[in-house]
């Protein structure tokens, strides 16, 4: 199937304000469109702008949008994105609908209930008749490098040991292979690992947001604060300083370049997971969801694993790692398993002053106390990425 652009996903933008629909459409494409991304908008009234963030290759509309026409809708879309083509998904009872929708700018239909076949046949059939974008001048890339592996560490809630783990799994990736590893602080609410590093952090990712055109090794390497590791990072702006907005498209250009030249690249993903913190789990390799063995915790770990189901993201892809597993009175694994109905696929002995420790000095613990129990068991969550994630040479 043609896409937007040559060697990159095909983004498909679904407005709806039913969250079914989704799960619909990924099942719909699953396996018949093996390079795609979804994207879902539930608020009509700023579909027009989310597109032009998110720059789909194309876009379904829901006909049933609550109070919003969809004749106005996609007329909106039709007037600031002219190129992206608009099918909508209408009742099998409504042609009436779909003729008035063809006439408001939309180049097709699907009626309800989808039928998948139906669906990908549109869909190549308003792709074929896409003009092709022209492609932006590759990058000259030396003979010895291959695209790097991305590990993004995400959580429901804060205070999980998101970061701790992040940083020092990185490390431990980078001492392990023998690959240079590369971390994103993508926690634009909360930034930490300027701290946790003790980082000069006069240079972040906002210098590089008006400059994405001409984004190359040099740029970014310009940009990168250098740990006394050898491990780079990528910092996140201070909250009061942002700015710039993030978009979509933003991460994945800033991804894309950073795993071409690196072996690993580790995002520390904040709060709250909107559509560029997607952005950056959709582009991973593997998500590591940390939990701590606590109830609160487990209710709001489900409903992001629900969440990261619903965008593709299954489970070979997504891990559950428990911190604090040996933490007096916490729930236990096999009840948290139960619970969330995914198992666990890695466990963090509790070191709180060992952390807290390490936090402070702005020294990672798999440097200091490399002996510690949770440095080991760190260690053995980078050789399961490893061996899951096995990769080619990579130019240093």
């Amino acid at each position: 199937m043609q896409t937007t652009t040559s060697g990159q996903a095909l983004r498909v933008l679904l407005i709806s304000v039913q969250e079914p629909m989704g799960q619909v459409i990924a099942r719909a494409l699953a396996g018949r469109i093996p390079d795609h991304r979804i994207f879902w908008v539930s608020q009509p009234e700023v579909a027009a702008t989310r597109a032009e963030e998110l720059a789909p290759g194309v876009i379904l509309l829901d006909d049933a949008l609550g109070d919003a026409d969809p004749r106005l809708v996609i007329g909106e879309l039709s007037a600031r994105l002219p190129h992206v083509p608009v099918v909508t998904l209408v009742a099998e009872a409504a042609m009436g609908e779909a003729r008035e929708a063809v006439l408001a700018g939309a180049r097709g239909f699907v009626t309800k209930p989808l039928q998948a076949d139906d669906l990908v046949a549109t869909l190549q059939g308003v792709l074929a008749q896409q003009p092709a974008l022209p492609a932006l001048p590759a990058q000259p890339q030396p003979d010895m490098r291959s695209a790097g592996r991305i590990v993004a560490f995400c959580a429901p809630k804060g205070g999980t040991g998101r970061t701790t783990l992040a940083l020092n799994t990185a490390l431990s990736l980078q001492t392990q292979t023998k690959q240079p590893a590369v971390m994103v602080d993508a926690d634009y609410a909360a930034p930490a690992l300027d701290v946790a590093l003790n980082l000069d952090r006069s240079r972040t990712i906002d210098d590089l947001l008006d400059r994405l055109h001409s984004l190359d090794d040099e740029l970014l390497r310009g940009v990168l604060a250098s740990h006394a590791s050898g491990l780079q990072v990528l910092l996140a702006p201070p909250p009061e300083a942002t700015a710039k907005h993030i978009s979509v498209p933003d991460a994945d250009a800033i991804l894309g370049q950073l795993e071409r030249m690196f072996g690993w690249v580790v995002v520390d993903l904040g709060l709250p997971l909107n559509e560029t913190a997607f952005g950056f789990l959709e582009g991973a390799d593997r998500v590591i969801v940390t939990v701590l063995p606590e109830m609160v915790g487990l209710r709001n770990t489900r409903l992001l694993l629900d969440r990261l189901l619903e965008r593709g993201l299954g489970q070979e892809r997504v891990w559950l790692v428990l911190n604090c597993a040996t933490l007096r009175g916490g729930i236990g694994q096999a009840d948290i398993e139960r619970r969330l109905r995914v198992p666990v696929r890695h466990r963090i002995p509790a070191d709180q002053p060992l952390v807290t420790h390490s936090i402070n000095r702005g020294v990672p613990l798999v440097l200091s106390h490399r002996r510690s129990a949770v440095a080991r068991a760190i260690r053995g969550l980078a050789r399961k990425l490893e061996v899951e994630l096995p990769g080619e040479q990579v130019k240093r």
